[in-house]
């Protein structure tokens, strides 16, 4: 089997190139827009119209912005347009099946939302322009002509996170992490640690029949505020001590960002809403799809929280 897999050079393409690197039944080809030290890669703007010597048999999709903050030019070329060219590519290349990893936060809203499924409302507004453009990068893929899967995994961590933990941790060492005061239940949410992700898209690459959506958990939803607290002690960060209402912390995200845009600020604000959002409302799936299709998560979340608290540790 033949697998292109774009987004190479960030966390979770690059952690699946790596996983898989040593398998004899089977060939990988990455590209991404950074320079990497991976065998059979090709550095690519897939924003732009491109070409490589590589005819697959699987395109698993998973370079994107993922940043939760940029401009709506940013993310329409990399999100969007880089997905339109990704099926322009394998409408050239015989029509492979097309894997397209998108992201559970196309289903956000500024809620509690509990056992969201592959069928619960998506849309007309989204929380964030990521999230918007993740979207309407699966509505190119439902016009691709080949067979294609969206695959929507939620909130991935472990050895080699770019993009959620380092702001986390990075806060609390600066004693900026707030713990948000909320009248209601504990605050829930699922997560999905990086190598159960990387079996799951080899899984689902050696699965042709699988269509339609898959939520991607751990199956183990976690009380978020306890989950970060414990990361926090074991790698010797003092607890937050600041205490935010919900409502402030909105407040506070909704004029940064505005005053980033209005004044064109660079770099990323030091809270958004969807910062707040993330720490302040449930977010739980129902994989009962991804249970039945793909098999329960490889490694459990108490295991994948051991093996990323051991690499953060090593980082400092």
């Amino acid at each position: 089997m033949r697998i292109l897999v774009t987004g190479a050079s960030g966390f979770v393409g690059g952690s699946f190139m790596r996983r898989f690197a040593e398998r004899k039944d089977m060939r990988l080809f990455g590209i991404g827009r950074r320079q990497t030290d991976l065998a059979n890669y090709a550095r690519v703007d897939l924003a732009e119209d491109f070409d490589v010597p590589f005819s697959p048999d699987v395109v698993i999709h998973l370079a994107a912005r993922a940043s939760p903050w940029g401009t709506k030019a940013d993310y329409f070329r990399q999100n969007v347009l880089a997905t339109r060219n990704i099926v322009r590519f394998c409408e050239r290349h015989s029509r492979p099946r097309l894997i397209y990893v998108s992201s559970s936060s196309v289903f956000y809203r500024h809620e509690h939302q509990l056992n969201i499924s592959e069928s619960s409302a998506i849309g007309p507004t989204f929380i964030n322009e990521y999230a918007a453009t993740k979207y309407r990068g699966e509505k190119e893929v439902e016009r691709y002509a080949g067979k294609s899967l969206i695959l929507r995994p939620r909130a991935v961590f472990g050895p080699g996170d770019t993009v959620i933990f380092p702001r986390i941790l990075r806060a609390a060492r600066e004693g900026k992490f707030p713990l948000f005061k909320n009248a209601g239940p504990p605050v829930l949410g699922d997560l999905i640690f990086i190598d159960t992700l990387c079996d799951y898209l080899f899984a689902a690459a050696k699965e042709p029949r699988l269509e339609g959506a898959y939520n991607l958990t751990n199956n183990q939803p976690v009380v978020i505020q306890d989950f970060l607290l414990d990361a926090f002690s074991q790698l010797g960060l003092p607890p937050p001590e600041r205490r935010v209402s919900v409502g402030m912390a909105m407040f506070l995200g909704t004029m940064t960002e505005c005053l980033y845009r209005v004044l064109r600020l660079a770099g990323e604000p030091p809270i958004t809403r969807y910062g707040v959002s993330t720490f302040a409302y449930s977010k739980t799936f129902d994989v009962t799809r991804m249970l039945r299709d793909l098999g329960p998560p490889s490694v459990s979340l108490d295991e994948g929280t051991r093996r990323f608290i051991a690499w953060q540790g090593m980082q400092t």
